[in-house]
């Protein structure tokens, strides 16, 4: 390191893996919102993989927002007093998408009870009800992240480095207990994303080594939802 390098705080690395994250939360929804628009369409889209995929992505934020409050939030309130009104702010626009995620899930159960693809009522209204949902959860969450991530980018910035364990449980706790073909392939799709590399040492070893296998996997996702 030159005398007038500055060194990375560990705050600002953290928040390279929170953007991480959320651009697989993003992307997750983009996926959602679009193959309800090609199912609507007529498209080939498999139903089964739909279902899975949306529980993949409801379940995935819900834990995401969960640990952000309970881990997150806790810590940078205490460090930064200044910040609880915005910090406090958010919490409540997680509340808005939560309620989102409840009717895509039970949208989703809907679908899992179909037997036949287009075959009824029911199944007209699943399809307008899925679509305008998960447009509204994409739309949400974009809006959500532009602007906590300017927040957090600053407070991450200026936590100590003693801080930034507990805080990156937070950020992390979620992704080794999900589906790893969808996180590992929204790293990298539809262009890789800055702190991957980060995000995937926590994943355990075994995990690491299948990662061919999972983009393997994530790409018949695609195909099976008629994004590919």
């Amino acid at each position: 390191m030159s005398a007038t390098q500055v060194p990375v705080r560990e705050g600002t690395r953290l928040f390279e893996e929170l953007r991480a994250v959320h651009s697989v939360m993003a992307r997750g929804a983009e996926l959602v919102a679009g193959s309800f628009n090609r199912l609507a369409g007529g498209a080939a889209v498999d139903t089964k993989t739909l279902v899975t995929t949306v529980q993949w992505f409801v379940d995935f934020v819900r834990h995401h927002h969960r640990t952000e409050d309970e881990l997150l939030w806790s810590v940078l309130r205490e460090r930064f007093p200044e910040a609880v009104r915005r910090l406090d702010r958010l919490s409540e626009q997680d509340d808005a998408v939560a309620q989102g995620l409840d009717d895509l899930e039970g949208v989703i159960a809907r679908i899992a009870e179909e037997r036949t693809v287009g075959g009824s009522a029911d199944w007209g209204h699943a399809m307008k009800e899925g679509t305008l949902t998960s447009h509204r959860i994409r739309d949400g969450l974009a809006g959500h992240l532009a602007i906590e991530e300017p927040l957090l980018r600053g407070l991450l910035a200026k936590a100590p480095d003693e801080d930034v364990p507990s805080l990156r449980k937070a950020v992390t706790d979620g992704l080794t207990r999900s589906t790893p073909h969808l996180v590992f392939g929204f790293l990298e799709h539809p262009e890789p994303v800055p702190g991957r590399e980060r995000v995937h040492a926590h994943f355990p070893q075994p995990v690491r080594w299948a990662r061919g296998m999972l983009m393997t996997r994530f790409r018949k996702t695609l195909r099976d939802l008629a994004a590919d």
